[in-house]
């Protein structure tokens, strides 16, 4: 089975060629340098990489979110392209699930993956190791405030992600020895864990509809905020007239 995926949820830019489980080609990108300018030439050269073309692919994979409004638009526009062009299926993986990958499963230890959403909120979610490699979601992901977050958090947790990196000294602060935070590009969500994860999605037959998927916000855009403030305010003024 052969998967291109790809992840631009984040600040950097991944792409994954998988075969029959083997990762064939891998393109991690983090020079600061816009998605749009960096995506296409990174999966033409994954794609040159792995000695593929497109249309010898079985399916893709993409994250579609929580993370980046930019990011995740951008690589929804990109594998739908592809898709409509070669007829293959899409999948879609949780930016989260995807990044909690980066874990370590040890014992019963709690994975928290945490992705900055500015204003001092996070999108983040629970998991637990389950059978073998298996990791079991306990709670919803969602947009929640990061002080809030931390203080209804108990036992021993592993913290991974930019959120994590942003607010790590809130996190020592608040659970000391029990609280342990991944290192390096362990804190960066990575295409080729997206292609492990769709595997099974993809068996099963959990496809993406190319017409009307969107990506997984949680919350809306700093524009999308701005627009309903100014309408509510329009609402109110026409109130009084």
């Amino acid at each position: 089975m052969k998967i291109l995926a790809i992840d631009t949820s984040q600040k950097t830019v991944s792409v994954a060629v998988v075969v029959d489980d083997m990762l064939r080609a891998d393109i991690f990108i983090h020079n600061g340098r816009h998605h749009s300018e960096m995506l296409l030439p990174a999966v033409e050269q994954v794609f040159h990489l792995a000695g593929l073309q497109p249309d010898e692919i079985d399916f893709f994979a993409v994250t579609i979110g929580p993370g980046s409004f930019t990011g995740l638009r951008i690589g929804a526009a990109t594998i739908k392209g592809l898709a409509l062009s070669t007829g293959k299926p899409v999948v879609g993986i949780s930016t989260l699930e995807a990044l909690a990958l980066n874990a370590p499963l040890v014992g019963q230890q709690t994975i928290c993956p945490m992705l900055d959403a500015q204003k001092n909120k996070i999108y983040t979610t629970l998991f637990r190791p389950d059978a073998g490699t298996v990791m079991k979601r306990i709670t919803a992901e969602q947009a929640v405030d990061v002080d809030r977050w931390l203080k209804e958090l108990k036992g021993n947790i592993f913290f991974l992600g930019d959120g994590a990196v942003k607010h790590a000294e809130r996190i020592h602060s608040l659970h000391a020895s029990a609280a342990c935070i991944a290192e390096g590009n362990g804190n960066h969500v990575r295409a080729a864990a997206a292609a492990v994860l769709a595997r099974d999605q993809f068996l099963q037959g959990q496809w993406l509809d190319l017409l009307t998927f969107t990506p997984c916000y949680l919350r809306s855009s700093e524009a999308e905020r701005s627009i309903r403030q100014k309408t509510s305010e329009i609402d109110k003024l026409q109130e009084f007239r």
